[in-house]
């Protein structure tokens, strides 16, 4: 799943403005060499069209980088039609969804004239009804695009919502992050943006047949780059540790095959992130994750014929969810690690088709 973000850039005659093309001179199809004299006798002409050259390209460098910061990039909080001229009469050329990205090229009254990135394969130039684009300089636009992308993110989580609105959301966050990044909304946008790409990718990954591969190598992962790009730009943040806790969907396995090399190794990972990240939100989702495979270890050991490791899985997962349970910041997860617990202690099986 691929999606069109808010990012930098002009249409493409401004973007090669700055870029003249190379002035590498080709050889003569005459290659006899010039005679001395000949050589003095043009060297005024030649002197003179050099300087001339010189003069034309400074000047071209230096007006269009100017003309090209003229323009401005926005994007729409709306359904937009794509004009072929300013007048609603005109022929429609396309329909840019919401969090879709436009670059301004001028304005006539209510009209603006556009370059529009529909999706990452299609840009169209055309003309629109100036409203409902935001732009930087728009007066609390990053709270504009911040509550169009809660209010479209509401509607994918409704069973008849707006078809599309997933991907409305993940792109909107995103321009509050990129037009916006000094915002106090910014970090929270772009993870959400990212978190929601994620989930995505993840229910399309979950439902191919290389998920149920053991080794995570085996099968394919999410795309880590938007989750990085919040570690990076937001580092310290909870925003950068709940994106961190993401990353480790990558590293499971698909199935476990009741195998305990998989559930250790994913406990150590899930252990190591609770280390490494003390303040994050994801705190008691982390250890409870890493209690419960020590949990699992307890039968999947008995069936390997390792009761010794059987009776030692019980006692880490015993202190890890009574580390869990400790977190006050997570409800949810200090209740489920206080089942967890009550599980064990009445000696009922956390993994498998076990009943008694």
């Amino acid at each position: 799943m691929t999606a069109q973000l808010c990012s930098a850039g002009f249409p493409p005659a401004v973007r090669g403005a700055s870029r003249p093309p190379s002035a590498r001179a080709r050889r003569p199809r005459d290659s006899r060499r010039a005679s001395p004299e000949r050589s003095r006798r043009n060297g005024g002409g030649t002197l003179s069209r050099t300087f001339l050259t010189i003069s034309c390209l400074l000047a071209l460098t230096s007006t269009l980088p100017a003309a090209a910061a003229d323009y401005q990039r926005g994007a729409v909080v709306r359904v937009a039609q794509i004009y072929l001229s300013p007048d609603s009469g005109s022929a429609k050329l396309a329909e840019m969804d919401r969090g879709r990205e436009i670059i301004v090229l001028e304005t006539s009254r209510e009209w603006a004239h556009v370059e529009a990135n529909l999706t990452e394969e299609r840009t169209v130039s055309g003309w629109v009804l100036d409203k409902g684009v935001v732009r930087a300089s728009t007066p609390n636009g990053d709270k504009i695009l911040f509550g169009e992308a809660v209010d479209s993110e509401d509607q994918a989580s409704r069973r008849h919502g707006r078809n599309g609105a997933a991907q409305d959301a993940m792109r909107l966050y995103y321009c509050v992050a990129d037009y916006f990044p000094t915002s106090p909304l910014a970090g929270e946008a772009m993870y959400r943006s990212a978190d929601i790409r994620w989930q995505l990718e993840k229910a399309d990954v979950s439902s191919r047949p290389s998920s149920r591969e053991r080794e995570s190598y085996l099968r394919e992962g999410m795309e880590e780059k938007y989750m990085k790009e919040v570690i990076k730009k937001f580092p310290g943040s909870k925003w950068a540790d709940l994106a961190a806790f993401h990353l480790i969907d990558n590293k499971l396995c698909g199935d476990w095959q009741a195998s305990s090399k998989c559930p250790v190794k994913e406990s150590e990972i899930y252990e190591k992130y609770a280390t490494d990240h003390p303040q994050s939100p994801a705190m008691a989702e982390a250890l409870y994750d890493a209690a419960w495979r020590w949990s699992a270890l307890i039968e999947i050991y008995k069936t390997e014929d390792e009761p010794k490791k059987s009776e030692e899985a019980r006692a880490k997962a015993v202190a890890l969810a009574q580390r869990a349970a400790s977190q006050t910041a997570s409800e949810d997860w200090g209740a489920r690690a206080q089942r967890l617990l009550y599980l064990m202690e009445q000696g009922i099986p956390t993994y498998g088709n076990v009943t008694q």
